[in-house]
C-alpha cells in the first residue's frame, strides 16, 4: 500500500486534535489507497471518514472522523502532488528546454508534462502522458479547467512535431473531455513551415467545434534561442507572416462570437507588435483568459496604467480642479523592458510623466545576450544582462522591475542572480512589483510619499 509522509499539521486542525504528528504516514481514507493529491482532496470531502495512519514507530491507528464536507484535515505533505512529477516523453521540435544554455541548475532541464500541474499551476500539457483511466479520473473528479498543448490537430503532423507516435489522438481525448463538459483551454506554438498556413486554419476550425467547453485557444510564435546546435532548423516569423496569422485568427473569431459569445481564438501580443498593428480592445480578450501565454498583457498594462493615473489625478486635484505647485515633488525612476515591448513601455512612461507632475521614468530596453537576440520578451531577461547593460545609466531613485523577470516562486532571475546581487551591482534600490500598471503606478506613489525607504531590495507582489 502506498503511504505518504506527513510533514506538518495545521494549528487547530482535525489532525492536530487527533494527535496525528509530523513524521507519521497517511495510508488510506475509507479503505481506499491514495495515489496523489487529487485522490486525497476527493476522499476528504466526505463527512464521515476512516483514516488509516501509520505512526513513526510503525503502530497503525484507524481513526474515525465526522466533519463538514468542505473541512480539511489539516495535513501537510512534503510533495505538493503527494507523488513524483511526470516528465515529458516528447521531443518537440520547438521545445524551449532543449534550447537552454549549458551549465545551469539541473532542475532547469527537467521537462514536465504532468497533467496534475495543469490544474494546480495552470501548466499546459500534451495529454501524451495519460492513459484512458487518467482521463476518466479527471471526469470523475470534475477537475477543471485543463490546459492543453495542441499545436496541431493533424494526427501525422502532431506525431512528427512531438516526435511521439502516440500523439495523434489529441482530438479523441479532447472529445471525451468535451462530452463530459470539462472546461478546457488550448495552446498552439506556431512553427514556420510546420503548423502554420493551411494547417493553422485546420487546427483552429477543428478546435472551434469544441467551443464553448473549450474556452480559448492561444497562438504564440515559437521562441528561438541561440542554443540550437543539433536541433531542427526553424525560421522566425516576419511582418508579413504576423499579419497573415492575425487575419486567420480574426476569421475564426468572426465565426465564434455570433455562435458562442466569445472570441475564442487569440493571438499573443508579439504578433501585433511584429505586424505593426494596434492591440484589440479589452473585450476581445474574453476576460484575459490566456494572459499567461502573453495574450493581452500589453492591452491590460496600458489600460491599468490609464485607470491608475486617472485615480491618482482625481485624488491629487485641489477643489478648484488644479494641482497645487507647492505639492509637486520630483522623482526619477527607471525600468526595463525586452526589445519587443520598448515602444509600449516608453509610451506608458511618457503618460506617467504627464499625469504625475515631477516624475520621470527612464525606460531601458535590454538585449537578450543570455538566450540570444531573437528572444525579445521581458519575461526571459536575466539579471546578468540587466547588470551589464544598465551599468553607468541614469537610474534615479530606484529601478522598478516586473515580477515576470523572476523564476516562478523564487526570488532569483533566470540566470540564478539574486535581486540583492543586482542591487549591489548597480548601486540602486531594486523594487520588484506585480507585472501590472496598477502596481507600477502604486510603487511610484509610495516612493513619492516616502513610504519606501532606501535600504534593502523590495519585492512587493501585492
Amino acid at each position: 500500500m502506498k503511504k505518504h509522509l506527513i510533514t506538518g499539521i495545521e494549528e487547530g486542525s482535525i489532525a492536530g486534535e487527533m494527535e496525528i504528528s509530523a513524521g507519521d504516514f497517511l495510508c488510506a481514507i475509507n479503505g481506499q489507497e491514495i495515489n496523489d493529491i487529487f485522490d486525497y482532496h476527493y476522499l476528504v470531502d466526505d463527512e464521515e471518514l476512516e483514516i488509516l495512519i501509520e505512526k513513526a514507530d510503525g503502530e497503525e491507528w484507524l481513526l474515525e472522523v465526522e466533519k463538514d464536507p468542505d473541512e480539511d484535515l489539516g495535513l501537510c505533505f512534503g510533495e505538493s502532488l503527494m507523488d513524483s512529477y511526470k516528465s515529458c516523453h516528447n521531443k518537440c521540435v520547438f521545445c524551449f528546454i532543449d534550447q537552454n544554455p549549458p551549465g545551469m541548475r539541473e532542475t532547469i532541464y527537467f521537462k514536465d508534462d504532468d497533467t496534475r500541474l495543469s490544474f494546480l499551476q495552470g501548466n499546459y500539457v500534451t495529454l501524451t502522458n495519460m492513459k484512458d483511466e487518467d482521463i476518466d479520473r479527471i471526469i470523475n473528479y470534475r477537475l477543471a479547467p485543463i490546459n492543453i498543448s495542441v499545436h496541431t490537430t493533424n494526427p501525422k503532423l502532431r506525431c512528427d512535431m512531438l516526435h511521439n507516435r502516440f500523439a495523434g489522438n489529441i482530438l479523441e481525448r479532447m472529445k471525451k473531455l468535451y462530452d463530459a463538459e470539462i472546461p478546457m483551454n488550448a495552446q498552439i506554438v506556431l512553427c514556420k513551415g510546420y503548423n502554420d498556413g493551411t494547417e493553422l486554419d485546420r487546427t483552429l476550425n477543428d478546435l472551434l467545434e469544441y467551443a464553448p467547453v473549450l474556452q480559448s485557444v492561444s497562438v504564440v510564435p515559437v521562441g528561438l534561442t541561440k542554443y540550437r546546435e543539433g536541433l531542427c532548423e526553424l525560421e522566425p516569423f516576419d511582418k508579413e507572416d504576423a499579419i497573415k496569422v492575425i487575419g486567420q485568427i480574426e476569421a475564426v473569431q468572426k465565426k465564434a462570437f455570433p455562435k458562442h459569445g466569445i472570441y475564442f481564438a487569440h493571438a499573443s501580443d508579439e504578433w501585433y507588435i511584429n505586424a505593426g498593428m494596434d492591440f484589440p480592445d479589452e473585450e476581445n480578450y474574453d476576460g484575459y483568459i490566456q494572459l499567461e501565454n502573453g495574450v493581452g498583457m500589453s492591452r491590460l498594462f496600458i489600460n491599468e496604467t490609464r485607470d491608475a493615473l486617472d485615480d491618482y489625478k482625481d485624488r491629487q486635484n485641489d477643489e478648484d480642479g488644479s494641482q497645487s505647485d507647492a505639492c509637486i515633488k520630483t522623482l526619477e525612476v527607471s525600468t526595463i523592458t525586452g526589445v519587443l515591448a520598448e515602444g509600449i513601455v516608453s509610451a506608458v512612461a511618457d503618460r506617467i510623466g504627464e499625469a504625475m507632475r515631477g516624475v520621470s521614468v527612464n525606460v531601458y530596453p535590454i538585449k537578450n545576450d543570455f538566450f540570444g537576440e531573437r528572444i525579445t520578451v521581458t519575461g526571459l531577461l536575466t539579471g546578468g544582462d540587466m547588470a551589464a547593460q544598465l551599468k553607468g545609466k541614469s537610474l534615479g531613485r530606484a529601478l522598478i522591475l516586473p515580477s515576470n523577470v523572476l523564476k516562478s516562486d523564487e526570488q532569483l532571475f533566470l540566470d540564478d542572480m539574486t535581486v540583492e546581487e543586482l542591487q549591489k551591482a548597480l548601486q540602486v534600490q531594486v523594487i520588484i512589483v506585480q507585472s501590472s500598471g496598477f502596481s507600477f503606478v502604486q510603487v511610484i506613489e509610495e516612493l513619492l510619499s516616502g513610504e519606501i525607504t532606501e535600504a534593502e531590495p523590495v519585492i512587493d507582489l501585492r
